[in-house]
């Protein structure tokens, strides 16, 4: 099912969200992760996205993200069916601006967790990030890589108060 030496499940409710979740994608492949992308709907294709759910774990995967809008029950579906930590994405809608996706993603019962990141692109970037530490906490290669990015984070930052600085004087 999950692409060859795919880490990182990312799932979307609908195509619409890929805009959005590229930036998701994008990120994991800064640090070599692989990823499979998938459009699985907890309410219109309920029987596949439990499936990817219940699977993805013995196809290699080992975080899956998972990012929806509106109603915003693809993380928790998810986390219903498997054993894998779930981040969930939640996205604007037409009506709350996601804050209905945001309480719907953040609002599970006990027992049911879903990791929950801020609305839109930089709760997908986030979630990836978090993949990354998720991930790097057995991989010493990957956690010095997210060190080194924080590192350099950091450095951006402090370039930027430099500049800002050198134009007040």
């Amino acid at each position: 099912m999950a692409q060859s030496g795919a880490q990182v499940g990312i799932v979307m409710g609908s195509d619409s969200d890929w805009p959005t979740m590229q930036a998701c994608y994008d990120t994991l492949k800064e640090f070599g992760i692989g990823a499979v992308v998938k459009v699985c709907s907890a309410h219109r294709t309920p029987d596949d996205a439990g499936a990817f759910a219940k699977s993805a774990h013995e196809d290699g995967i080992g975080v899956i993200i998972a990012a929806a809008g509106m109603s915003a029950h693809l993380a928790g579906a998810m986390a219903a069916h498997s054993p894998l930590p779930i981040i969930g994405v939640p996205l604007a809608g037409p009506h709350l601006d996601g804050l209905d996706a945001l309480l719907s993603t953040v609002d599970m019962p006990p027992g049911v967790p879903v990791a929950t990141v801020a609305i839109g692109k930089p709760g997908a970037k986030n979630a990836a990030l978090l993949a990354v530490q998720i991930l790097g906490a057995g991989d010493d290669a990957l956690r010095q890589k997210f060190i080194e990015y924080k590192q350099k984070m950091a450095e951006q930052v402090r370039e930027k108060n430099a500049v800002l600085q050198q134009g007040l004087r």
